[in-house]
């Protein structure tokens, strides 16, 4: 690490971006997230690399797959509705096998919503919201800092696994400041023969997402099949909080899981023993995790900005081992205050109203 940045959370993205290798951009303007790809515009002719606004989110989307195909480092970013326009190409990437970094900044919906932070992108993300049975290594970041350690970080996995990779943030994240560091050792490199780079000395390379007969398609399907059950014992990730011997779990990720650590904070000063589960990797997502630290709690709180989505992976986590309880509030951040209040109801239900805090 070097020395201290105070940098905007859109712009900390195209820098890590930058010093991951990262030498092509396309994209498309939309709030809340424009600050990322007008930084970009700036910097990456400064290093000899390409900025282009597509003409829209689909013609962005499209040169990604033309870039990774290349073998290039290639990135691209939009807030929700954007990112509804580019599924289609997102499920041809994974289909061809071509790694890039895809940057949602999450903003309000169904529709065009609002421009305020959201986090009802959640089913988007980890579900697919393109056709076809695929996955995408979803990553959440909680601070500025996360979003330049994730940033970097996404582009070695999507070159590991040959895979898209998206850093979910939302609007807030992108537009707070925040003194971040920057990784000072280089981001690992990964061979690409199957690039298409020419083909002086080899036979020629195809990239490709179209299977003519369906046997064909079966078993491309279960080679990535495969290739995701690896990804998904292999990058986990999560944090626990206070959770050591906690009775009430907090479950959040993004920004309303760093509102959630106040609220946990609150919580223990008065005495109820609270803690805090967050997911960093919303797919693969830590179900095994979070058995493990539900063990002993009488109720989850799954906190999210959105009527609640995340909810279903806590369930499927937990099972009927723990009682479940959600708290959401829909593009409005929730307050520190409003999550405790949520925490002690679901520590007063678990305990059958027998106790009330303030």
């Amino acid at each position: 690490m070097g020395d201290k940045l105070l940098m905007k959370g859109n712009e900390a993205i195209g820098e890590a971006a930058i010093r991951a290798g990262c030498r092509f951009f396309f994209g498309y303007p939309i709030t809340p997230q424009s600050e990322l790809p007008e930084y970009l515009a700036r910097r990456l002719p400064e290093i000899g690399g390409v900025f282009l606004q597509a003409e829209s989110e689909i013609a962005a989307i499209n040169m990604v797959y033309g870039a990774a195909g290349a073998g290039a480092r290639v990135m691209t970013s939009s807030s929700s509705p954007g990112i509804s326009l580019k599924q289609e190409g997102i499920s041809y990437l994974v289909c061809a096998e071509l790694p890039a970094v895809i940057v949602n900044m999450a903003r309000g919906g169904p529709g065009l919503g609002s421009i305020q932070p959201s986090q009802s992108d959640y089913y988007q993300a980890t579900r697919g919201g393109g056709h076809g049975d695929y996955r995408l290594i979803v990553l959440a970041p909680a601070s500025v800092q996360e979003l330049v350690d994730l940033t970097w970080e996404a582009f070695a996995l999507a070159d590991r696994y040959r895979n898209p990779v998206m850093v979910l943030g939302d609007g807030m994240l992108g537009q707070m400041m925040e003194a971040v560091e920057f990784p000072s050792e280089p981001s690992p490199e990964f061979a690409k023969p199957w690039a298409t780079t020419g083909a002086a000395n080899r036979p020629p390379n195809e990239i490709f997402s179209f299977y003519l007969r369906g046997e064909d398609l079966e078993e491309k399907n279960k080679a990535l099949a495969e290739k995701f059950r690896c990804i998904q014992a292999e990058q986990q990730r999560w944090e626990c909080f206070m959770a050591e011997d906690a009775e009430v779990l907090v479950a959040a990720y993004g920004i309303s899981a760093r509102v959630a650590r106040r609220a946990v904070k609150m919580a223990r000063e008065q005495g109820i023993k609270a803690g805090m589960f967050r997911p960093i990797s919303l797919w693969p997502f830590p179900a095994a995790a979070l058995q493990e630290a539900a063990r002993g709690v009488k109720a989850i709180l799954v906190v999210e900005m959105s009527l609640g989505q995340m909810i279903d992976d806590v369930r499927l986590a937990v099972g009927n081992q723990v009682a479940v309880e959600f708290f959401g509030r829909i593009s409005v951040v929730p307050s520190p205050q409003e999550i405790f209040e949520a925490l002690c109801a679901a520590a007063q239900k678990s305990e059958g109203g027998s106790r009330r805090w303030q």
